[in-house]
C-alpha cells in the first residue's frame, strides 16, 4: 500500500471516528451549560455542593426560542446520562451506575424525529446509526415501535461507563405524549427528557415514575401553548427542586443578524416575540393586550371623597383573592391600590386581612358564596358575614344592570367584565399601584386559548373583575365628629 492509500485510509478512520463520536465534540453555549448545571431561576444561583445537589435541579425547563438548540442540548445530556461518558467541564449531577430513562415528545413521529434522532442519528438509514449523540459502539440491541413508520424505536439498550470502565446497560424508552398518561404509569425510571413541553397529566406520570430513584426530569422546549399550567409553574410557582432556563436568540452566537432578519419575517406578527424570545405565545390571545406601564402607578395618597369596594374570590386550594378600587368619580377612573392572596388558611385569616384594609369597606362576593358549609349549614358569605364580621355585600355579584332595569338582572357573565375593564384601561381609566404585584403577575399571564378564557391562576383577575363592576355600591368611610355638650359634658356624635 502506497504512502498516500495509507494517507486516505488514516483520513477515512478519522472521519469515521468523529462522525460516530459526536458526543465529544460537544461544546455548549452558555445558556446550554447552565441548563445542565442547573443554574438559575431568572437569574443564575451558583452551583450547589454534591450535598445539595440532589435536591436542585431535579425538575429543569429550558424554555427558549426556536432553532438556538434546545433539542440538540436536551439530546446531549440525555446521552452524557445514558453512556456516562460525561466531559470534564461536566458539574451537573452523575450516575455513576446504568440508568433508565424515558425520551418523549408530542407524537410517535416527532418523539422518532427528534428524540431518536438527536440520540442515535437518521432513524430511515441503518447507516446512520452512531451519528447522533451516543458513539456508535455504546449502541446496542433495540427493539422497534410496532405500528409506526421509518424504523421508530420503542426501547434501545445503551452501553454505560463509570471512570471510564463498564458496568451495565443503560436503557431508553420512547414515548409520545399522544399515547396518554396510562402509557406512562408504572415505570420506575432514573430520569426523562420531554422534547416539548408535555400535558400537565403527562407531566405529573413522568415525575411519579423518578421518585423511587430520586430521579431527573427536563423539558427543552418553546412555548407555542402559552401559559399553561406546566409553564405556570416553572415561571411564578416553582417548587422546591424546580428551575427554569431561558434563552433568546441572543443567546446564540449561530443566529446572526442576517439569520434572525430572514426568519423572523417568515413567522406571524403575534408569533414572533415567542418565536425569537422564548416567551409564552399569547399575542391578540391576551385579554388585556395592554402593556404595564400604561397602568401601573406608584402608589399616591387616596383622598377620602373617593369611594372604596373590595371583590373578593373563595378558595382554599386556590387562593382566596381580594382586590381593593378606589373610585375618582369626577373623572371615572378606578385605582387599584391594595390586594389580598393566600392559600390554605383559615377563613378567620382570610377576614382579618379584608377588615384590617378597611372594615366598612363593601366586599362584594360570587356566585359560589351561595354554598353551604357541610358542618354549619350555613353558607359561605354567611359564615363570613356573621361569624367574621367581614362587610358582605347583601346579594352575591351580578353585573350593572341594563338601564331602567332592576338589580340582580344584570347576570354574573365574565366577558362583559373584562370588557369593560380593557376599555378602562385603554383609555387611562384604570390605574393600578406598583405594589400589587399578584395583579401584574396574572394579567401577564392572563389569556385565551380558543377563544376561551384560561380560568388558570386567576383568582386576583375574578377578584378585581368583581369590584370593578361593582362600582355602584362603593362606599365612604363616615367619620363621625365629636361635640362636647356645654352644660352637662355629654358627647354627641
Amino acid at each position: 500500500m502506497s504512502n498516500i492509500d495509507d494517507l486516505s485510509s488514516l483520513v477515512g478512520q478519522y472521519s469515521e471516528y468523529w462522525r460516530t463520536h459526536q458526543l465529544e465534540l460537544y461544546d455548549p453555549y452558555e445558556f446550554q451549560k447552565n441548563f445542565h448545571h442547573a443554574k438559575g431561576l431568572g437569574k443564575f444561583v451558583p452551583v450547589p455542593s454534591d450535598k445539595e445537589k440532589k435536591h436542585l435541579g431535579i425538575q429543569r425547563a429550558l424554555m427558549c426560542a426556536n432553532q438556538i438548540g434546545k433539542s440538540f442540548c436536551g439530546g446531549r445530556e440525555t446521552a452524557f446520562h445514558l453512556t456516562g461518558l460525561y466531559p470534564d467541564w461536566w458539574e451537573g449531577h452523575r450516575f455513576n451506575h446504568p440508568v433508565e430513562f424515558i425520551a418523549s415528545s408530542t407524537t410517535n413521529e416527532t418523539t422518532r424525529d427528534r428524540c431518536q434522532r438527536e440520540l442515535f442519528g437518521e432513524p430511515s438509514d441503518e447507516e446512520q446509526i452512531g451519528t447522533g449523540a451516543i458513539p456508535k459502539e455504546c449502541v446496542g440491541k433495540s427493539e422497534r415501535k410496532p405500528g409506526v413508520t421509518g424504523n421508530a424505536k420503542e426501547t434501545v439498550l445503551v452501553k454505560h461507563f463509570t471512570d471510564g470502565k463498564f458496568d451495565g446497560w443503560s436503557k431508553v424508552y420512547f414515548k409520545p405524549y399522544e399515547q396518554g398518561q396510562k402509557k406512562f404509569m408504572g415505570y420506575r425510571i432514573h430520569g426523562a427528557w420531554c422534547d416539548e413541553e408535555p400535558p400537565s397529566e403527562v407531566w405529573s406520570q413522568i415525575l411519579r415514575a423518578t421518585l423511587a430513584t430520586n430521579g431527573m426530569a427536563y423539558i427543552t422546549f418553546t412555548p407555542e401553548e402559552g401559559v399553561t399550567e406546566v409553564v405556570h409553574g416553572f415561571m411564578n410557582n416553582p417548587a422546591p427542586g424546580q428551575v427554569m432556563i431561558r434563552a433568546s436568540w441572543d443567546d446564540a452566537p449561530h443566529m446572526t443578524p442576517e439569520m434572525r432578519e430572514q426568519k423572523l419575517a417568515a413567522f406571524k406578527p403575534h408569533e414572533r416575540k415567542m418565536r425569537s424570545s422564548g416567551e409564552p405565545l399569547m399575542g391578540t390571545g391576551m385579554i388585556f393586550p395592554v402593556d404595564d406601564d400604561q397602568i401601573r402607578i406608584d402608589p399616591i395618597e387616596l383622598p377620602r371623597h373617593w369611594p372604596r369596594i373590595c371583590g373578593v374570590d373563595f378558595g382554599y386550594d386556590h387562593p382566596f383573592a381580594a382586590f381593593w378600587w378606589a373610585w375618582d368619580r369626577d373623572t371615572d377612573t378606578i385605582y387599584g391600590y391594595d390586594e389580598y392572596r393566600e392559600e390554605r388558611a383559615l377563613m378567620a385569616i382570610h377576614a382579618e386581612a379584608v377588615n384590617r384594609r378597611g372594615s366598612w369597606i363593601p366586599v362584594v362576593w360570587p356566585h359560589d358564596g351561595m354554598i353551604k358549609d357541610k358542618s354549619s349549614g350555613k353558607p359561605l358569605a354567611d359564615k363570613y358575614r356573621d361569624d367574621h364580621h367581614m362587610n358582605m355585600w347583601r346579594d352575591c355579584f351580578s353585573n350593572p344592570p341594563q338601564p331602567g332595569k332592576p338589580e340582580g338582572t344584570g347576570g354574573q357573565g365574565r366577558e362583559v367584565g373584562l370588557l369593560d375593564m380593557l376599555e378602562r384601561m385603554e383609555t387611562g381609566r384604570l390605574k393600578v399601584f406598583s405594589t400589587c404585584r399578584y395583579f401584574f403577575e396574572e394579567k401577564g399571564m392572563y389569556h385565551r386559548k380558543n377563544g376561551e378564557v384560561v380560568a388558570l391562576k386567576d383568582d386576583i383577575m375574578s377578584a378585581s373583575r368583581l369590584g370593578a363592576q361593582s362600582l355602584r355600591f362603593a362606599s365612604i368611610q363616615q367619620i363621625r365628629k365629636v361635640h362636647k355638650h356645654h352644660a352637662t359634658g355629654l358627647r354627641n356624635w
